[in-house]
């Protein structure tokens, strides 16, 4: 089966298309700057081992061009179609073949994900149009959360405000935490169900989950995700009483206040940079608050390993992922520093190390084991499709 995974943005279209028989990408591309003067497709083709590329540099008013734009570009056969949706809410626990009541779910959601869920909408009602006929499935981000317990999920806030306008914490990033924990237990020669896992995804944005026996028990980011981590230009958790008091001195707007939080905090907001490549380059100048951004993110990501330690009650390992977590190694070092008493070792030679391909980087008495996975959602949205669509069939 040929599966056609669409991640449709607000200003961008990610697409990968797969043979999942034989497990292999045929094609893939993006169309960035969607709505902007000037548009720009990537394509690339995979056939025989070989890759070939494709750039198209024009201006691509909407998604429908973009669509129409990558529909052209694809000269394979497509079976089936998988998109991305980041807020699938409660009323989604798992992926879910599309028609008219799961779309109106989905939209019904928008409130929650203003950004995401009505640009994923769209996606979908054009994939409709231009590959009719196709069966269409749904992966949340929010679905490997859904596991959550009342405890973890619920803010000490009045009861009301979930009862009636569903404030909860909701978690993102979870195709890719899934797919990382299975590739790990797949890897260390377990089932789910015997191994706890603290996994990290650790990219622009960032978020950790526990999970116990392969259900996830708790998650850093909440009913959005700003919370968790400081990560690359969002700020993270904060005091609450912080927004108000903002707002009250500097006569920001809500509007402008949520700006800086998501667009010019974080990492950028203490160094004014955002990409930890350039932030170690500042820092080896000297740059004290590069130094400052690179312990503060490491110190923030290490409160979590021994929170989640707490919540799991023991842990067999640690996975790092995504841009940061599979290749920075600084911060690899830093977060897991001085965390010996519980069992964590890391071997520095490992660490350093650089590969594409999933590794160990624990030292020889850890008791935890240290693994850096590469995430691949498209993948773990591909497989989740033909899963649902073979018990629908």
């Amino acid at each position: 089966m040929n599966v056609l995974v669409i991640n449709t943005g607000s200003s961008s279209l990610k697409y990968q298309l797969f043979d999942m028989d034989k497990q292999k990408v045929l094609a893939g591309g993006v169309v960035e700057r969607i709505g902007e003067d000037q548009g720009l497709l990537t394509h690339k083709t995979v056939s025989s081992g070989k890759e070939q590329k494709t750039k198209i540099s024009r201006p691509i008013p909407s998604h429908q061009e973009a669509m129409h734009l990558m529909a052209e570009q694809i000269t394979q056969k497509i079976d089936a179609i998988g998109h991305r949706v980041v807020q699938g809410g409660e009323a989604f626990k798992e992926a879910t073949r599309i028609n008219g009541a799961v779309k109106a779910a989905i939209q019904a959601n928008n409130p929650l994900a203003p950004l995401h869920n009505p640009p994923n909408l769209i996606g979908i009602r054009l994939a409709e149009d231009l590959f009719p006929g196709k069966p269409q499935v749904a992966v949340f981000d929010t679905n490997f959360h859904q596991t959550l317990p009342q405890k973890a999920y619920l803010y000490g806030l009045p009861y009301e405000y979930y009862r009636d306008y569903k404030i909860r914490k909701y978690g993102f990033h979870g195709t890719s935490h899934k797919y990382v924990a299975n590739k790990t237990c797949e890897l260390m020669g377990k089932t789910p169900e015997q191994v706890n896992l603290i996994t990290l995804h650790l990219g622009n944005g960032c978020s950790i989950c526990a999970i116990k026996q392969g259900k996830c028990q708790d998650t850093s980011m909440g009913m959005t995700p700003l919370a968790g981590v400081m990560m690359g230009t969002r700020s993270g958790d904060l005091d609450p009483a912080i927004f108000g008091y903002l707002m009250d001195h500097t006569g920001m707007t809500q509007k402008k206040l949520g700006e800086i939080l998501n667009k010019k905090s974080g990492l950028r907001g203490i160094c004014g940079l955002n990409d930890l490549r350039d932030i170690h380059e500042q820092a080896a100048r000297g740059d004290d608050r590069a130094r400052l951004a690179v312990d503060m993110f490491a110190y923030q990501i290490k409160k979590f390993i021994g929170a989640y330690a707490a919540v799991l009650g023991h842990v067999d390992g640690l996975v790092f992922t995504a841009g940061i977590g599979e290749n920075d190694e600084i911060v690899r070092a830093k977060a897991l520093a001085e965390l010996s008493f519980f069992g964590i070792e890391i071997d520095p030679e490992k660490n350093k190390a650089r590969s594409s391909a999933p590794r160990t980087i624990h030292g020889p008495d850890s008791k935890i084991q240290i693994w850096v996975v590469p995430t691949n959602e498209e993948l773990q949205i591909a497989t989740e499709t033909c899963q649902v669509l073979k018990h629908s069939a």
